[in-house]
């Protein structure tokens, strides 16, 4: 089930927490695919069919997510200090127009402790956004670690901007394969940097990797993003 704090659109969970959750339930949070089929209903229980190699979650009779293991190699760009990050998250193109405001991972709507506010704005001289995230301690285990479903979270979002939003309007998460090598501490502070991998109609590809304070790659996530069709 998905709470519904951990929301992207109104009605439905983020799609990096629900890849996330998902990855979970692979038994495979450090390397797993999940495919979105349908937008995840909140606070609404749902089945899980096992199926050899991956996991199928169901809404009644309706396919909501899939998820398999997964061997997920990406090359990832240089690092992004996190004071450039703080310059970047400030010119966030959310703050101006967004299509989801209270969303979980970057609703600006949505206050410290309550959401994770990651918000991804273009690096000077550089082709990729980035982001500042401090991980909040109710995020946390009850050894300080961050959980890696809010590492999948952190990781969803900022692709959006990456492939263009909102100069090429909304975009919905349509998959995400993901790797996470290291989790966070909670108060621990993380640069989040994404990047374009090219499209194909309405399918829109780009990288995103979560870095610790020092430089160092601890999670990568190559994500497809759909265009609705009634754009």
């Amino acid at each position: 089930m998905i709470e519904g704090r951990f929301r992207g659109p109104p009605e439905s969970g983020n799609g990096g927490y629900t890849c996330g959750a998902v990855a979970g339930l692979v038994g495979a949070t450090g390397s797993a695919e999940v495919t979105l089929r349908r937008p995840p209903p909140l606070d609404t229980p749902m089945r899980v069919e096992r199926r050899e190699g991956g996991v199928a979650v169901y809404d009644g009779e309706d396919l909501v997510a899939e998820g398999k293991p997964a061997e997920v190699e990406l090359e990832v760009p240089p690092p992004v200090s996190p004071e450039e990050a703080e310059r970047a998250s400030a010119d966030f193109p959310g703050f101006g127009e967004h299509a989801f405001p209270t969303c979980f991972v970057c609703g600006p709507q949505r206050s410290e402790g309550d959401g994770m506010r990651v918000f991804a704005g273009p690096v000077a001289g550089r082709e990729v956004v980035a982001a500042s995230w401090l991980p909040a301690p109710d995020l946390a285990d009850e050894a300080g670690r961050v959980p890696h479903t809010f590492v999948w979270a952190a990781l969803d979002c900022p692709g959006a901007i990456a492939v263009g939003y909102p100069e090429r309007g909304e975009t919905l998460l349509g998959r995400l394969a993901a790797r996470v090598d290291a989790a966070p501490r909670a108060g621990e502070r993380c640069v989040v940097v994404a990047w374009p991998l090219g499209e194909e109609g309405r399918k829109l590809y780009a990288g995103t990797a979560v870095y610790s304070a020092s430089g160092e790659p601890i999670a990568r996530a190559r994500a497809t993003w759909i265009v609705p069709l009634q754009q």
